[in-house]
C-alpha cells in the first residue's frame, strides 16, 4: 500500500506542477508554436479538468486500498494522453519535445498498474 501511495502522492503534484502553468501561457503558446490557440474553451476545459484528476489522485494516495477501482479511470487517463501523443506525433502533428511529456505519463500509468495490482490482495489495508 505505500507503494501506491507514494505513486499517487507523486503523479498529483507533478500534474499540479505542469498543469497550473497552462493557465498563464495561453498566448506564449500562439506565439512560439503558431498557430494562436483558437478554442479557448477546450485549452482552459483540458487544464481545469487535467487539475482536477490530479486531485484524484491525492485522494487515492490517501487510502489506496477503499479507492482501488478509482485507479481504473487514472490508468485510462494516463495511458489515453500518451496514445493521443503518439497517433499526433506519428502523424506529424507534434514535435518530438512534446512527445516526451506523453512518455512520462505513459510511466506513470505503468506505475498505476502496478499499484493495482499490488494492492488486489491487501485485505487489511497494512
Amino acid at each position: 500500500m505505500k507503494f501506491a501511495r507514494i505513486v499517487f502522492f507523486i503523479a498529483g503534484i507533478w500534474g499540479v506542477l505542469i498543469l497550473t502553468p497552462l493557465y498563464f501561457i495561453f498566448d506564449t503558446i500562439g506565439r512560439n508554436d503558431p498557430p494562436p490557440i483558437t478554442h479557448p474553451a477546450f485549452y482552459y476545459g483540458f487544464a481545469g479538468v487535467g487539475l482536477a484528476f490530479q486531485i484524484v489522485f491525492f485522494v487515492i494516495a490517501t487510502d489506496p486500498i477503499r479507492l482501488r477501482p478509482i485507479m481504473i479511470p487514472s490508468v485510462l487517463e494516463k495511458f489515453g494522453y500518451g496514445a493521443t501523443l503518439v497517433v499526433l506525433y506519428l502523424q506529424r502533428r507534434l514535435h518530438p519535445q512534446d512527445l516526451a511529456l506523453g512518455g512520462v505519463d505513459v510511466l506513470f500509468g505503468l506505475l498505476f498498474l502496478a499499484a493495482f495490482f499490488k494492492t488486489a490482495n491487501n485485505k487489511s489495508g497494512v
